[in-house]
């Protein structure tokens, strides 16, 4: 990069976001500036945000108790699940008698991993 091209750009974050966004990057060896240039460039290559953003309401916030936390939890991991079936897709599951995880097929073979 061009340093008579760099421009700075200030963003307002959550302080604890940044912190663990911090630690993240550390552990991957960069920090926050490289780490929103890369998100800026991949989102230029791929013409888009590169991930999924939904407007789909959030169903937990602060508030919840550990039970309705747990439903909500249950249901997406059920509706996942679903997809997957529908898919012909693996599931990944464990079998606590043999301490192990395996993938489970639609035909209900598994495969231990």
């Amino acid at each position: 990069m061009n340093m008579q091209n760099d421009v700075r750009v200030t963003v307002r974050v959550d302080r604890n976001l940044k912190d663990r966004a911090d630690k993240l990057f550390e552990r991957l060896g960069m920090n926050m500036t490289t780490a929103f240039n890369v998100f800026l460039r991949k989102s230029v290559d791929e013409n888009a945000i590169p991930f999924p953003v939904s407007a789909k309401p959030v169903k937990y916030s602060m508030g919840y108790t550990a039970d309705e936390i747990t439903h909500v939890c249950s249901e997406a991991v059920e509706e996942e699940v679903a997809s997957h079936l529908a898919h012909d897709g693996p599931i990944a599951k464990y079998d606590v008698s043999k301490n192990q995880a395996y993938l489970e097929n639609s035909d209900g073979t598994r495969e231990y991993i």
